[in-house]
């Protein structure tokens, strides 16, 4: 059987996890609500989504800069 001070120490620990489960979970909130405000997507997955096309739209203009430059380094034999 634990000793009282045990019995304290135990639930000491249990009202820090208690705390930290409840701070977690106000951060994951405030999160959440920043992503719907700075990308306006309510889920994880809308914003992977998001990303992957954003990821695809960075490519696309990579190569049309690219061939600018290219072109433009030809016109003006540079």
């Amino acid at each position: 059987m634990k000793t009282e001070q045990e019995l304290l120490e135990l639930k000491q620990d249990i009202d820090l996890a208690k705390n930290k489960v409840s701070e977690l979970k106000g951060r994951e909130k405030r999160l959440m609500e920043q992503l719907g405000s700075d990308w306006e997507c309510k889920t994880i997955k809308e914003a992977e989504k998001k990303i992957t096309t954003m990821e695809g739209e960075i490519t696309r203009l990579d190569q049309q800069i690219k061939q600018g430059v290219k072109e433009l380094e030809e016109k003006y034999n540079i």
